[in-house]
């Protein structure tokens, strides 16, 4: 039997994309050109988000390759939820040790399973050979001026976060210690979930805006940056899963929420007039959205106990160049 090669895989995707049946009246022209043909609706805005995953950084060497396509296209609709744009096309690039058809199959099981939820269509990219990592590019659509952005935040506002936070960051640290993670924990770091439905729910409430990816305090620090204001954090009130509660000590338990990472989810900031508009966006979205805190004037992110103590974790979050 003659080995893959390059061109193999790439018209392996294009069947596997055209039995998905994620059609599109906006693809003029989608993979097996130079490149795609997209036609932006009128009165819309583009909304581009890139982000890379490689082996051994963004996912365990052993990590099935479905949750692998499923998690590298999850992590860039994140981007497009916290901006709340409506996810529209994708391209994906590949870097493989070997041209392994079977890999690639399994690895668009996830990706094109998480794209048919979202009607993303996946229109071109690349292939080519070396160490292991995945490249996706997501474009999304928004309404001119109707973007949330990181800078918008008012001293005064809620800050409010969806789902748990620390999961994923705890089955990192399972399996860094060498141990099984929780199954529970496990999937919420081999498939995130994005909040896709409430950052499209959150136009003309929230003030500002972040998907939760390097870590709570960071990120916090990123929208708070931009904004110019500080935030109070209450430790109490982060929201935890029962699987974290049950397997690790308050402790522990505070530095993955607030630094650990991998949750995208969101983290917005809001008036305190638009919290039951926040309980019905929760409940219509079947998300718990949680207030954990609040917006003030300055520059300082802190975190605050039950006792009204400052807490400062042994670092605020992730960074690839210094780990």
């Amino acid at each position: 039997m003659t080995a893959a090669g390059e061109f193999d895989l790439i018209a392996r995707i294009q069947a596997r994309v055209r039995a998905a049946g994620i059609a599109r009246d906006d693809v003029l022209l989608g993979i097996g050109d130079d490149a795609a043909l997209l036609q932006v609706p009128a009165g819309q805005c583009l909304v581009v988000a890139t982000d890379t995953l490689n082996e051994g950084v963004h996912f365990p060497i052993e990590t099935a390759p479905a949750d692998i396509g499923w998690k590298s296209l999850a992590v860039n609709l994140s981007d497009l939820a916290a901006m709340g744009a409506t996810p529209a096309w994708c391209t994906l690039s590949l870097a493989l040790h070997e041209a392994n058809p079977a890999w690639l199959d399994a690895f668009l099981d996830g990706f094109l399973s998480l794209a048919a939820q979202h009607r993303i269509a996946l229109v071109g990219g690349d292939t080519t050979r070396g160490a292991s990592s995945v490249c996706v590019t997501v474009h999304g659509l928004v309404a001119p001026g109707q973007a949330v952005r990181r800078s918008g935040a008012r001293a005064g506002d809620d800050l409010w976060v969806t789902g748990t936070l620390g999961d994923a960051a705890a089955a990192l640290a399972q399996w860094r210690a060498g141990g099984a993670a929780e199954p529970a924990l496990r999937a919420r770091l081999d498939r995130p979930t994005p909040q896709v439905a409430v950052g499209l729910a959150l136009g003309g409430i929230a003030h500002a805006c972040i998907d939760v990816s390097d870590g709570l305090l960071a990120d916090v620090g990123h929208l708070c940056a931009a904004s110019a204001v500080g935030a109070r954090i209450e430790l109490e009130a982060l929201p935890a899963s029962p699987a974290l509660l049950a397997m690790f000590t308050a402790e522990t338990r505070r530095s993955l929420q607030t630094a650990g990472g991998d949750d995208y989810e969101l983290c917005f900031a809001a008036p305190p007039l638009h919290r039951t508009a926040i309980a019905d966006i929760a409940d219509e979205c079947q998300v718990a959205i949680t207030r954990i805190g609040a917006l003030v004037a300055g520059r300082s992110v802190d975190a605050f106990d039950a006792d009204g103590h400052g807490w400062q974790p042994p670092r605020t979050g992730f960074d690839h160049f210094n780990g």
